[in-house]
This record gives structure tokens, sequence and C-alpha cells, in this order.
């Protein structure tokens, strides 16, 4: 029942606070908002726009990745809060509907999956534990992220250098694992080379991006042409904190996760791991979500997804609920001092674009491998052939489906095919 709650008012509080403007999820409809709340757009039109941009990443990308990890993808839930929330107008009545549709939709999201995997494994041909192969790739593949944002953002060269370090500080975290040679007393430490890979890559972002300095004398652009809109943000971070100590709650419960690869890790009970590569996903977004707060007046529900690292490490719900709120009460707090950052090392502002871009394009590629041997696993050879051909039949037609969602959505149709032909006769597992 507490987990049912928490998932009701996640839900709920997000469509309330996407109906007010407050905060939405999506990145790419929060520049959008304020042509509504400023009168430039309908809400009809405005509604549309995010049904257009979330519906298919939901179908596509979150439910299948959260079938696949066994743990809820929070795209699943608040890009389909930011729809419930901007499709209906903002009134008294229209809201308190938007939060009980909301919070109906955060329950049956938590139910509806559960109900899916026991359907699955009541099928002829069970291909749970083979889907489940859809995230195998992306913990590993996910270290590149940062050395291809530094190739977007600074030249192939320094991206080239920046993947060879972070390749050889993954391989020396494997060796010094195999000789045990870091202890704690008698104790061996493991590390996770993939998360000591994300690590460094990601300082080495962070170091190419400050070199780039403002030379203007005036460096508080950000700050001052939008202090109107800062806040409006502050004005809400009461209702902020709550939906950021909600969501680090539910991760802390294991319901929920911020990203596939963190999620992936959290399914396999590496939660140091899920927890390290949850807190660089967080770094890596801090330019692009707060330039986008900071220029709209409209917030993300989750900030800038630090709360997440905080659900992962917290020692109980109770903490990480606290911890939660008063990261997203900090983030608020600073977010003119960060204006001010951003402006004097316009390199660290910039990187936020590249960022997403990098993860997107390395997630492409991982779900899309991941798909593939998870599809031959159930069904042999078949698998890769179909994959292969949804791949480049999607490509032709224009890519109707995000190239994420490819891989895992193709598996679960490999899976029901494959039944398909169980049924038939013309397949034995």
């Amino acid at each position: 029942m507490l987990e049912i709650m928490l998932m009701v008012c996640i839900g709920a509080l997000a469509a309330v606070m996407a109906n007010l403007g407050i905060a939405v999820f999506n990145d790419g409809i929060r520049p959008i908002v304020p042509e509504n709340l400023e009168g430039r757009m309908t809400r009809k039109e405005l509604g549309v726009t995010a049904f257009a941009m979330s519906f298919g990443l939901v179908i596509g990308f979150g439910i299948p990745i959260s079938i696949a990890g066994s743990i809820i993808l929070i795209h699943s839930i608040l890009l389909g809060s930011d729809i419930i929330g901007l499709a209906l107008d903002r009134g008294k009545v229209k809201t308190t509907i938007a939060a009980i549709i909301g919070g109906l939709y955060g329950a049956g999201i938590y139910m509806g999956l559960q109900v899916v995997v026991d359907l699955f494994t009541m099928l002829p041909l069970n291909f749970v534990d083979a889907f489940n192969k859809v995230g195998d790739p992306v913990v590993v593949s996910f270290m590149v992220f940062p050395a291809i944002a530094i190739a977007l953002q600074f030249g192939v060269k320094k991206g080239i250098i920046a993947f060879a370090i972070a390749a050889f500080a993954r391989q020396l975290i494997v060796f010094t694992n195999g000789a045990e040679l870091i202890k704690i007393g008698s104790t061996p430490v493991v590390l996770s080379p993939e998360g000591i890979a994300l690590v460094v890559g990601m300082f080495l972002l962070i170091f190419f991006a400050m070199r780039e300095k403002s030379e203007e004398t005036n460096l508080s652009t950000l700050a001052t042409l939008f202090t109107d809109r800062v806040a409006r943000i502050k004005k809400h971070r009461w209702i902020l904190m709550l939906s950021g100590g909600l969501v680090a709650a539910a991760t802390n419960l294991l319901l929920i996760a911020g990203d596939p690869i963190s999620l992936n890790l959290l399914a396999e009970g590496k939660m140091s791991e899920g927890g390290i590569a949850a807190l660089a996903k967080a770094i890596g977004f801090v330019p692009l979500i707060a330039s986008t707060a900071i220029a709209t007046g409209v917030y993300g529900p989750i900030g800038f997804t630090f709360v997440f690292a905080a659900g992962i490490f917290a020692p109980n719900l109770g903490i990480a609920l606290l911890i939660g709120a008063l990261i997203i009460f900090l983030e608020i707090q600073l977010l003119t001092k960060l204006a001010t950052f951003l402006d004097r090392y316009p390199g660290i502002r910039a990187s936020g674009e590249n960022i997403r871009t990098a993860m997107s394009r390395v997630l492409e590629v991982a779900l899309l491998i991941g798909g593939a041997n998870a599809a031959d696993a159930i069904v042999p050879g078949f698998g890769f052939f179909a994959i292969a051909g949804f791949y480049l039949i999607n490509e032709i037609a224009g890519r109707p489906i995000v190239r994420m969602a490819i891989g895992p959505v193709g598996a679960i149709i490999v899976g029901i095919v494959g039944n398909l032909l169980v049924l038939l006769g013309l397949y034995t597992p």
C-alpha cells in the first residue's frame, strides 16, 4: 500500500505542476510552456504538442525498459503526467481533475507493470529472462558518453583522447580488483570499472568546458535577464521540494530509477554502482536543465536529478524523503549563482545539449544491441533477422518509432511472434 500511495502521489503532483506551469519533465516541452502562460499559444496547441513529444517515448522507451529491469523508469510516469497536466486547462476544477487522473495513472503504471510481467511468465514461451538481456550492453556502453560529448563539442581528436583515458582507467580498475591491490584493513575493496571510467570521462568533459571563459565584462546575462522567471521558480519551491522528496523515497524503495543505466545496475543489486551512474548523469544534465529553467521559469519535477542518487545512497525511506526535498531547495536557491557561473563558462552551458545528444546516441546503440541479443535468445536466428529488419524498415519509413525504442520493442514483438510459432507447432524452445 505504501508503494502504491507513493506512485499515486508522484503522478498526481507531477500532473498538477504541469497543469499550473510550475514544472514539466520533458526538456523539449519546458521552453514551450511560457508561450501558453504568456498567451502566445492556446492550451489545446500545448496539449497536442506535449502528446506528440512524449507519448511515443512512454510507450516505446519508458515502459519496455521498465519491463526489462522490473523497476519503473521515471520517464514512464512523468512524461505521461506532463501530457495529463498540459492537456487540461488551468483552474480549480480542471487542476483537481488533473491530480486525480495523474494519481490513477501513477498507480496504473505500478500495478500494470507487474501484471504484464506476470502475463509473460504464463505464456508457452516465457521470454522474461531473455528479455532482461536488453539492458546488458547499456551499463558498459554508457561510460563512453562523456568522450562522445567531448568529440561533439571540442573535436574528434580530444574525444579520442578522452575515450582512450577512460578506457585505460576502466582496465586499470579491472586489474586492481583482480589483484586485490586496494584494501581497507585486510578487506579487498572492489570498485566499479564502468563507474570509474564514467567519472574520469566526466572530469575530462568539465576540464575542457571550463577552459572556455567569457571575455565579456558583464558576466550575469542569464541572471539579470530572467530575474522574474527565477523568482517564479522560487515562489513554488515548497511543492517542488515535496516532489523531490517523494521521488527520492520511491527510488530508495527501488520502485523507480532515473535512467536506463542506473536502473539496470539497481536491478542487478549493484547499489553503489547505480548511485555513481545516477550522480554522473545528474552532473552532466545540470547545464541543460539549469539553462532551460532559468530562461523559462519552469522547473523540472525532479530538479537536476540528484534526487535519484540521494534515494539510492540514503539508508532508509525517511532520510531519502528529507534529503530529496533539501536537494531541490538548495538547487533552487542556487539558481542565480548558477546562472552567473554558466555565463562565466559558456563551454559548460554549451555542454548541456552535447551531453544530451551523446547520451541519446549511446543509448540508441546499446539498446539496439541489447534488443538484438534478447530477441536472438528468445528465438535463435530469427531474433537477429527480425531486429535488423525492424530497424531498417523504421529508418526507411522516416523513423515513426524513436531509435532508442527499436531494440526493446523489437524484442517484445519477437517474444509475441515466438509464442505464436510455439502454438502453431513451428518452433520448439
